[in-house]
């Protein structure tokens, strides 16, 4: 015979058996709250979205000029080996002012897509890249001017410089690359190059005074700022041709530069 404390412990146990399960009962509850929110749930939400700033314009301009975003580094890894494939090329199979014009672009492009520090990463890639393949001294010719050129042009553009601006400074800039280019070589071949320059330059003016029945020999003073007139010239006319090509392709790419005078969109009949 059982006792009375059995007894009661059988029936407590018959009791939990036949009864329904609480915590189920409970995580259905919850597992319906979440799927179907009832007005107080969804108020308290309103609520607690209302006393939370949204970060998320935020979040997304910081990414977007994160130095170290891979998007970042990739297009600048990109238009800097295309930069030096660009010079590479022109070197050993030279197809005269062709591709000579593009020797900024993609750095400049780099400036205005993602700022200074990923354009002067983007030139000082192409000057490694450049040295690896073709030496040190070759890389240097181009990263001074060209290199340092697309990074001036990329500010200048950046910053709506006018093109009598950007043209000017970058004139000058090609003009002191010019005779870097002198200097190196000279340094290299152990001859100086000014003085063959200038020893051309002589005979080609003395030959235009004899044409002209100019009897005046030329000086050397004369002669020097003939050659430095001559340099500043021709990056004047290279500038130029540089800013046409950026204006008609940066366009294309939603990288704008800064309008040409009237008389340039009047001259190639391009009218906004």
């Amino acid at each position: 015979m059982n006792s009375p404390e059995d007894d009661l412990s059988e029936e407590s146990r018959r009791q939990r058996e036949t009864a329904p399960d609480s915590a189920d009962y409970a995580w259905e509850d919850v597992e319906r709250e979440l799927s179907h929110p009832g007005p107080a749930s969804t108020d308290s939400n309103q609520t607690a979205n209302a006393t939370q700033p949204d970060y998320g314009h935020v979040s997304s301009t910081i990414r977007s000029f994160d130095p170290f975003s891979p998007l970042i580094m990739v297009e600048t890894a990109f238009l800097a080996s295309a930069a030096s494939l660009i010079w590479l090329v022109n070197f050993y199979f030279p197809t005269g002012p062709i591709l000579r014009i593009f020797f900024p672009i993609p750095i400049a492009l780099i400036y205005l897509r993602w700022g200074n520090r990923a354009a002067w990463m983007g030139a000082v890639v192409s000057g490694l890249l450049l040295s690896v393949l073709m030496g040190p001294p070759r890389s240097l010719l181009y990263v001074m001017p060209f290199g340092v050129m697309g990074v001036m042009l990329g500010m200048l553009w950046r910053r709506k410089a006018t093109w009598a601006v950007s043209v000017a400074i970058g004139a000058i800039l090609g003009a002191f690359g010019f005779f870097f280019r002198v200097w190196l070589v000279s340094l290299l071949l152990d001859d100086d190059l000014w003085l063959y320059a200038t020893t051309q330059v002589t005979e080609l003016t003395e030959w235009i005074f004899v044409k002209l029945n100019i009897l005046v020999q030329p000086s050397l003073p004369f002669i020097q700022a003939m050659i430095v007139t001559m340099v500043i010239l021709n990056n004047i006319v290279y500038l130029f041709v540089v800013h046409l090509v950026a204006w008609f392709l940066f366009d294309r790419l939603g990288n704008p530069i800064p309008r040409p005078p009237k008389w340039v969109q009047v001259l190639m009949e391009y009218e906004e």
